[in-house]
């Protein structure tokens, strides 16, 4: 299934880039969106896991650097099967976290030092195994592609506003442009919801059961929900494609964050966590 959506994820994505392409360029702007969507995709498949840790000047720690993070990733690692993830640790009071990667083989898991601090080690071990739950149902490909080629799309359509399309006779197409600045985000960020939703439910709970105790995670979604939005995540603005990655939303409050939330209602995360303990 995982497989199935990642192609209709491309295949999306990729006709947003045609369109954007013909509306700019008509035929041939068409031709040349479909070779950088093609060449994007490949690149995206490869090495989009280093383009989102660099984003947000992500260094990778070992057990010296950083013991109780590493070695609650590497226990979780060998409780799930899993080959052990590079583990990355972000300079940024915001407590957050996300995994990304290509494959299980090819994984990273990132924590913010806010995360550190607020957070007890029960509750760490509950964030850390919600991203290593994304890493074993393999999401991390998902939503990894999806922060690239949907920031893409945005970037083009900026592109758009910047430079214009004309027609044969030299008149700039406004209807399309005005249509393209709405609807291309509109569609990618749709796009990214109906992946991500889904995807954050699989992750809890799969996660809760990794850990041991779905209260642990329960515990620390409050905390990192009330701290995300009273300190923002540095750069999470000016990337809004990646908002989905982290385990809550960086992005700050207000209606377009609240109509455009890649993550289910955080109520309702938590009672579906407790659900958890009361059916054992």
């Amino acid at each position: 299934m995982n497989h199935l959506r990642f192609f209709l994820l491309l295949a999306g994505l990729t006709g947003l880039f045609l369109a954007i392409g013909g509306v700019l360029g008509g035929h041939r702007g068409m031709l040349i969106a479909l070779l950088v969507a093609a060449g994007m995709n490949f690149w995206a498949w490869w090495n989009s896991d280093q383009a989102v840790l660099a984003m947000y000047n992500a260094t990778e720690v070992g057990p010296a650097q950083a013991p109780e993070l590493y070695g609650i990733v590497q226990e979780l690692a060998r409780r799930g099967g899993l080959p052990m993830p590079r583990v990355y640790l972000i300079d940024d009071p915001s407590p957050n976290a996300f995994a990304t990667g290509r494959d299980p083989e090819h994984a990273a898991v990132a924590a913010t030092t806010g995360i550190l601090r607020i957070l007890t080690r029960e509750e760490l071990a509950g964030v850390m195994a919600h991203e290593m739950a994304h890493v074993q149902h393999r999401d991390i490909l998902i939503g990894t592609v999806t922060a690239t080629l949907a920031g893409a799309i945005t970037m083009l359509v900026n592109f758009a506003g910047l430079f214009g399309a004309s027609d044969r006779e030299g008149n700039r197409n406004w209807l399309g442009e005005i249509l393209l600045m709405v609807l291309a985000p509109l569609a990618a960020m749709l796009i990214q919801m109906a992946v991500s939703r889904s995807r954050e439910y699989g992750a809890d709970a799969g996660g809760a059961r990794l850990c041991g105790n779905p209260l642990w995670l329960a515990s620390a979604l409050r905390k990192l929900e009330l701290g995300s939005q009273s300190i923002p995540l540095a750069g999470a603005e000016e990337n809004p494609a990646t908002a989905h990655l982290f385990i809550v939303s960086p992005l700050s409050g207000g209606l377009v964050a609240g109509l455009f939330s890649t993550h289910p209602p955080m109520e309702e995360r938590i009672a579906r966590l407790q659900g958890m303990v009361r059916q054992r």
